[in-house]
């Protein structure tokens, strides 16, 4: 499958970079290493080391790892137009010995002495533009996108302005368009530079001749191309956002369900936690509020004497606790010890009984006295 060579586009709102972000989640990264391969770079002892420690320490399974050695022109020997524009990567699937030994086989570790005239701005132009291609070939394609890096090692200036001069770089080719500051090549990498989100970090290697090259790590955030377009009926068509929604509906909708899982169980634990207030009121007096009690989760109040075991007491007729009121979670229960009879709602209870209501009826009748109605209201 071929497509049309990607242009940068319209800038991203916020909103659009945050999806994109969410988007390439644990989807791997797309991992270039652009290796000069003029003598004058030579990698050294120390220059190796670091390499391999690019590979074995710092790739991760789901990496796909492209090596593009590059001087007077970028060696992509094996590209396939409009599918690998940088060559067939290397996928860095589980992160085993057998993936470390397959991308160091492809990196040249010497340099070639018959390569010479190292066109800087030409291998920016390629390998940003090529990066860009391959992410918007996951947009068409409705396939996640990555975040992309580029490791440089080269002596040669990077992102330096349009129009690179032999004081500013001799080894330019005399004959290479990037000298020329308004050609159409200068302009498409400057434009390319200054469309992607790119983040530079360097460090400096001393050859045995030396001299300097540096290491440098260019890092680009999951980023595509916007392109709106004019349709009928007052209309417009986009790429990114119809993207966003067919990448970015089914986690959103797990991650709702979560959130409404979060929120409920928080919510429930804070009841569970809350501390009722049981109403008591004795018919027997003529006010409608004789006692308060408060009652956690897993505790109890007995009905009838003291009980050390539990939060509070009820009175009542007799010098036996007759039954408790245990709460258990959002429930709670009449539990007899029929030791003497209670009634709820006017039934005789005789074994663990679920109140339902928030407002109850007891008696607690006494053979001298007769009935001893309680009314409790809980109040959660």
């Amino acid at each position: 499958m071929t497509s049309t060579p990607i242009t940068p586009g319209q800038p991203l709102s916020a909103t659009q970079k945050l999806g994109l972000n969410l988007v390439a989640v644990g989807r791997g990264r797309d991992i270039v290493l652009a290796i000069d391969m003029t003598e004058s770079v030579g990698l050294n002892d120390e220059g190796r080391i670091r390499l391999r420690q690019i590979v074995e320490d710092s790739l991760k399974p789901g990496d796909l790892v492209y090596v593009v050695p590059f001087a007077k022109d970028v060696d992509l020997r094996d590209v396939k137009l409009g599918v690998h524009p940088l060559g067939t990567p290397v996928n860095f699937s589980s992160g085993s010995k057998a993936d470390i030994d397959k991308v160091l086989a492809k990196i040249p570790f010497n340099p070639d002495p018959n390569r010479y005239g190292t066109d800087i701005q030409r291998a920016e132009l390629t390998i940003y533009q090529g990066l860009a291609q391959i992410n918007q070939e996951r947009l068409q394609q409705k396939q996640a996108i990555k975040p992309q890096s580029v490791v440089w090692l080269t002596d040669a200036p990077l992102f330096k302005k349009p129009g690179i001069t032999s004081q500013v770089w001799i080894e330019t080719p005399a004959d290479s368009p990037f000298r020329i500051a308004q050609s159409p090549e200068s302009q498409e990498r400057q434009a390319w530079i200054s469309a992607l989100p790119l983040q530079v970090r360097s460090r400096s290697i001393t050859t045995q001749d030396n001299k300097q090259y540096k290491l440098t790590v260019v890092d680009i955030a999951p980023t595509v191309q916007e392109f709106c377009t004019p349709a009928p009926n007052n209309k417009e068509v986009c790429l990114v956002n119809p993207y966003l929604r067919q990448q970015l509906w089914l986690p959103t909708l797990v991650l709702f369900i979560f959130v409404l899982a979060v929120l409920g169980t928080a919510w429930k634990v804070f009841r569970l936690r809350k501390t009722w207030d049981l109403i008591v009121d004795f018919e027997a007096t003529a006010t409608p509020e004789d006692k308060k009690c408060r009652l956690p989760n897993k505790k109890r109040i007995a009905i009838g004497e003291y009980d050390a075991t539990c939060v509070d007491s009820i009175d009542c007729p007799g010098v036996e606790i007759r039954a408790y009121l245990e709460r258990r979670g959002e429930s709670l229960y009449l539990v007899p010890t029929n030791s003497a009879p209670i009634y709820y709602q006017g039934k005789e209870i005789n074994s663990r009984t679920r109140i339902s209501n928030s407002r109850f009826r007891l008696n607690c009748p006494d053979t001298r006295k007769g009935d001893y109605e309680i009314i409790i209201q809980v109040k959660k």
